[in-house]
């Protein structure tokens, strides 16, 4: 593959890490909206070192590592029309499984000196949904509680994020072995909802009957009338997944008798993910790796992720 050519305000990266997400499977299988017309460089999250800069650049100098961000027009503010356009590694837009890398100089970001190249690379789509959904949505709080389903890249970064703010994370899983690893990263409380099906119950006896603050929901479909049943009164949702399908009968009236919140939640803004960087290194926050593969076993790679095994981020090194 050919070394890209770089604009006045480009800046050349050479690829050092990526980190795959569930998304890139939609995209290499071509499903729905996220199926690219033409042939496309896939995988949206990744970081590398800068080699190059155009002229008109001042922001970057060769020799720094950065990331670059999902939507690279969603900068700072509301997410507009104008701003959600061309993700990386997606339908209209290529992405980062290259070894270079050509982006405009707003739309990366210096990437936490606490973490490795490898652990950095995890963060510009899973970490920063969950980033956005715990700290800016949600707003969570001291002493709130926040149920977390699941234990793939977006649910532990939210796990760990509402622990490093003081809130109580309720994880779920099916798995004994990763509710105790997710016991080890903050947890205050977890359900295994293999053996407990009517896992929302289980919630409510945790919190004595009221529901939690919080549902970070990274499932969907019919999933969220379970979180509807979880949450508060007044609580809020933050809407993420689609793992069980992209419709699904919900029960809409709950949403009045609860008077709850309902958040979709994408990605986030380079300004968000600034914020998220210093807080990273403040907290001492380190990404959980489940499993690194070479930059050529990228097949391989997606196929481990989608067979659901994995504790965390599933990272390409380079």
């Amino acid at each position: 593959m050919s070394t890209p050519e770089i604009k006045s305000d480009e800046i050349l990266v050479k690829v050092l890490a990526a980190s795959l997400n569930y998304r890139d499977l939609l995209v290499v299988k071509g499903v729905e909206s996220w199926k690219p017309t033409s042939a496309r460089i896939p995988v949206s999250d990744g970081v590398g070192q800068v080699i190059a800069v155009g002229e008109g650049v001042l922001r970057w100098k060769a020799g720094d590592l950065v990331a670059g961000i999902f939507l690279p027009r969603w900068l700072e503010g509301e997410l507009t029309p104008e701003k959600y356009v061309r993700p990386l590694g997606g339908a209209t837009a290529d992405g980062i499984l290259a070894q270079y890398v050509a982006f405009d100089q707003d739309s990366v970001v210096k990437i936490p000196a606490s973490l490795t190249l490898t652990e950095a690379a995890t963060l510009p789509v899973a970490a920063l949904t969950a980033w956005h959904a715990v700290s800016r949505r949600s707003r969570v709080q001291i002493g709130e509680s926040v149920l977390i389903q699941g234990t793939g890249g977006v649910s532990l970064f939210a796990a760990q994020f509402v622990h490093a703010l003081g809130g109580q994370p309720i994880v779920t899983s099916s798995s004994d072995e990763k509710l105790a690893r997710a016991r080890e990263l903050g947890a205050a409380a977890t359900i295994n909802y293999r053996n407990f099906p009517d896992w929302d119950r289980q919630v409510l006896e945790l919190t004595n009957g009221k529901g939690v603050d919080h549902v970070i929901e990274v499932v969907g479909g019919e999933n969220l009338n379970r979180s509807l049943n979880a949450v508060k009164l007044s609580g809020a949702i933050c809407f993420i997944g689609l793992m069980a399908g992209f419709s699904a009968p919900i029960n809409t009236y709950q949403f009045v008798t609860k008077n709850v919140r309902i958040h979709g939640i994408e990605t986030g803004s380079r300004e968000m993910f600034e914020e998220m960087n210093r807080f990273i290194e403040l907290h001492h926050i380190k990404p959980v790796i489940d499993k690194a593969f070479a930059y050529n076993e990228s097949r391989e790679a997606l196929k481990y992720l989608e067979s659901g095994a994995h504790f965390g981020k599933i990272v390409l090194e380079y």
